[in-house]
């Protein structure tokens, strides 16, 4: 019989642990990237359905019956007697998106048409 000392036992054996403490922290780690993106992913549902319902609220400073969801890539318009308001509602830290900061820069720039396009 082979005669392995104890100390290579005991290496061998914290080696081992070792490996499995790597695979558990590896899924734990993936565990928590999938809570995190569901949770991101939830966050943005409740923005959506919360932007539908922002004109409704008495701090709207327009006629909510005057504007119409969109919802991409800006939530919105508001029909003004003197105006149309391309809306988009932020809550928190959130900003515009790159398509949305766009779609601002072409208002600056006055690139915004109205078109009569005739079916037949």
């Amino acid at each position: 019989m082979i005669d392995i000392p104890v100390v290579w036992w005991i290496v061998f054996s914290e080696s081992m642990l070792l490996v499995l403490l790597v695979i558990l922290c590896f899924r734990l780690s993936s565990k928590i990237g999938k809570e995190k993106s569901s949770r991101q992913s939830q966050s943005a549902r409740y923005g959506q359905i919360a932007e539908q319902f922002l004109p409704l609220v008495q701090s709207y400073p327009y006629d909510s019956k005057q504007f119409r969801f969109l919802g991409s890539p800006i939530d919105g318009v508001q029909f003004e007697d003197d105006k149309i308001i391309l809306v988009e509602f932020k809550s928190g830290n959130s900003s515009l998106s790159s398509r949305q900061r766009r779609v601002r820069d072409l208002i600056k720039q006055n690139k915004v048409y109205f078109e009569t396009i005739r079916a037949g």
